[in-house]
């Protein structure tokens, strides 16, 4: 289902975005590992896969405010555009994330005293290396482990076709890349505020 052209999230380039950062309720859909490492000044985070799940919270916040969408390269948070687009609720979105953010010269915050975690295409680039190499490994001695190093391959070829990772969405699932129940809380609260 296309969303209505007047709820379709808006790109804006860093730039545009700094010049306006007071006036948006910024959302970091990255992992709280990732959030943790560096975000936008007052961002606020809640992961991709629980944005259906807070919904009712986005819509109030976007009725006091603007909302932008902000990820690590911009993939994520257009999705998570869409979904709001699709919700009926406007937000627009950081073209090239934080690393476009970071890239032109903007500050990130770091989380204190939170432990950060890789970026989720760093963890993806060491998950798919590692099993790859295990999979030539143990094909020395035992030749069908070839196809683990095989089906990496190809996974990461549909990765690139389709511009989804399920990968990336298997290692979101992990303990230090979920948000804690309290830290999503006083998130929601936050945004009610």
């Amino acid at each position: 289902m296309t969303p209505p052209t007047d709820l379709a999230p808006t790109d804006l380039s860093p730039a545009q975005a700094a010049d306006r950062l007071d006036r948006y309720t910024v959302i970091d859909v990255r992992t709280p590992g990732e959030y943790a490492s560096g975000h936008l000044p007052g961002a606020h985070n809640i992961p991709l896969d629980h944005l259906r799940t807070v919904l009712p919270e986005l819509k109030a916040a976007a009725a006091r405010g603007e909302l932008l969408m902000v990820c690590a390269s911009g993939n994520r948070s257009a999705t998570a555009g869409a979904e709001l687009a699709a919700a009926d609720i406007p937000a627009a979105t950081l073209a090239g994330g934080t690393t476009a953010w970071a890239a032109q010269g903007h500050p990130l915050q770091p989380s204190e005293g939170a432990p950060t975690a890789w970026a989720m295409e760093r963890q993806v680039r060491l998950a798919a290396g590692s099993l790859v190499v295990i999979g030539l490994a143990a094909g020395t001695r035992f030749r069908p482990a070839r196809w683990l190093a095989a089906g990496i391959g190809a996974g990461l070829v549909f990765s690139a076709v389709t511009d989804t990772c399920g990968m990336a969405a298997v290692l979101a699932r992990l303990p230090h890349n979920r948000p804690r129940a309290t830290d999503l809380r006083t998130t929601l609260d936050a945004l009610q505020a």
